[in-house]
């Protein structure tokens, strides 16, 4: 049996032997790059490799992109082989902020076709619980055979959401997983400039998990999920957030409430407000 979505630590722990389990710690802060590594280092589930965000999980930043573009998938399937990663891997992805960071490493996993991937629900604040290893040692897996096509359906780029914006029939709704002040302009502590893409919809990646961090059950999540979308075709969801990152918490809760994987908008707001002629809107 493989895991597609989310994986208990339970669970993790029972397989944690099995060769064809491949855990990827995925801890990273915005505000201090080197903070993730650093705390990898000094602790994490053993056998983890570490998945950098700007190193491995994106591309280098332009001055048309947003912070967190895509790598280029050749790459990242050798760096995912690389890692000892197998066709048949299960593979688990585990943060210390909900999955809000690993869900990017699942999204990209999936987007090349992989389904043995999940997340670890609870991440390293369930895990680093009494009854869990601990360890210090950076592994060294052999090469793995993985193999994968990126489906380029499963994201759009600024330009079509432009075009979207353009068309007044347009029916696909824009989510958008930042949080709400951020959304509504009031503050913006990272991108130049502060509010949303005209039309997108506030659906909070923090949303998406109980007082615990756990994911809240699916059918929590659809009832949440379709309020947001007040009748619209969830099939036709863009998700978006700061730079292409926390919106796949969102892809991935919609998917475990039923719906199938939605497209992602990579660059996100990081990415939009690149061009001081894109119309932004704010709301108090």
């Amino acid at each position: 049996m493989q895991f597609s979505m989310l994986v208990d630590t339970d669970t993790l722990k029972e397989n944690l032997a099995d060769p064809q389990w491949v855990v990827f710690d995925c801890r990273f802060s915005l505000r201090n790059p080197l903070e993730g590594r650093e705390k990898y280092s000094a602790g994490h589930i053993p056998g983890a490799r570490y998945a950098d965000l700007d190193q491995d999980l994106s591309s280098p930043k332009r001055a048309d992109t947003g912070r967190h573009p895509l790598p280029d998938f050749d790459d990242f399937a050798v760096w995912l082989r690389g890692n000892g990663v197998n066709r048949d891997s299960q593979v688990v992805v585990y943060d210390d902020v909900g999955g809000v960071i690993a869900g990017r490493l699942w999204w990209m996993l999936r987007v090349l076709g992989h389904r043995g991937a999940a997340l670890l629900n609870g991440g390293w604040k369930a895990w680093s619980r009494p009854g869990h290893a601990v360890s210090t040692e950076v592994p060294a897996p052999p090469p793995g055979d993985f193999e994968g096509r990126p489906a380029h359906d499963a994201w759009v780029a600024t330009a079509e959401i432009e075009q979207l914006l353009k068309n007044p029939a347009h029916r696909a709704p824009l989510i958008d997983a930042r949080a709400a002040p951020r959304f509504r302009g009031e503050k913006e502590p990272i991108d130049p400039r502060a509010g949303h893409v005209p039309g997108a919809i506030n659906r909070p990646c923090d949303d998406n998990l109980d007082e615990n961090g756990l994911f809240l059950s699916p059918d929590r999540l659809k009832q949440d999920f379709e309020g947001v979308l007040a009748g619209a075709d969830a099939r036709e969801v863009i998700h978006m957030c700061g730079s292409g990152v926390s919106a796949c918490h969102n892809i991935l809760a919609m998917e475990l409430a039923g719906w199938p994987v939605t497209r992602l908008y990579v660059g996100s707001w990081s990415e939009w407000v690149t061009d001081p002629g894109r119309e932004i809107k704010t709301s108090t």
